[in-house]
């Protein structure tokens, strides 16, 4: 049975990005693999009891948490990395429109910061918006996975909401363009 995980994982570590996490045999080895990392807020449906409507998705920046509400009482609690000082931000935005596995384009702003990152980066495994991203309005602001899963629960983005891939993939999948995202501090 090891000798078996060890040649998937192998195969695994082969695949392409896209075919990683969309054949459902790689996605769940890759998931048991990561039973052993440590993964510092885990997804789970808590008790919820603000006045949203089923289907809201609720940023706590200061809590560090990204709330999707399922309605009668209950809400899906996730793990996020908030923007750092200087970068934070609140508000209502709507989703305006989804990606599996983007490409990056760093904004000026971001540029100018920092020169030395790429202009382009094509979608895949070592992209920083990592395996979803998820656009609020016209805002240069999405929740995207990470490829940093130790930023989970910190304040380090430049402004962006992260999660796990896991994680932002269960996500995508619940929120649909329109979707209602209110930010707060």
């Amino acid at each position: 049975m090891l000798r078996a995980i060890v040649l998937t994982a192998a195969a695994l570590a082969f695949a392409t990005p896209a075919s990683a996490y969309s054949n459902p045999i790689s996605r769940g080895l890759a998931d048991f693999l990561n039973i052993f990392s440590e993964q510092p807020v885990l997804r789970q449906v808590v008790p919820w009891n603000g006045k949203q409507a089923p289907g809201t998705v609720v940023v706590s920046t200061s809590q560090r948490r990204l709330y999707y509400v399922l309605g009668r009482g209950q809400a899906i609690r996730y793990g996020v990395g908030v923007g750092r000082q200087g970068f934070s931000w609140s508000g209502t935005k709507t989703v305006s429109r989804k990606r599996e596995w983007p490409d990056w384009r760093p904004p000026a702003a971001m540029l100018k910061r920092r020169p030395d990152l790429p202009r382009y980066m094509a979608g895949g495994m070592e992209n920083p918006l990592g395996a979803r991203a998820i656009y609020l309005g016209s805002s240069l602001y999405r929740i995207h996975g990470s490829n940093e899963p130790d930023t989970i629960g910190a304040a380090v983005s430049s402004g962006c909401i992260r999660m796990t891939n896991r994680d932002v993939m269960d996500l995508y999948d619940r929120v649909r363009p329109g979707t209602k995202v209110i930010v707060q501090r």
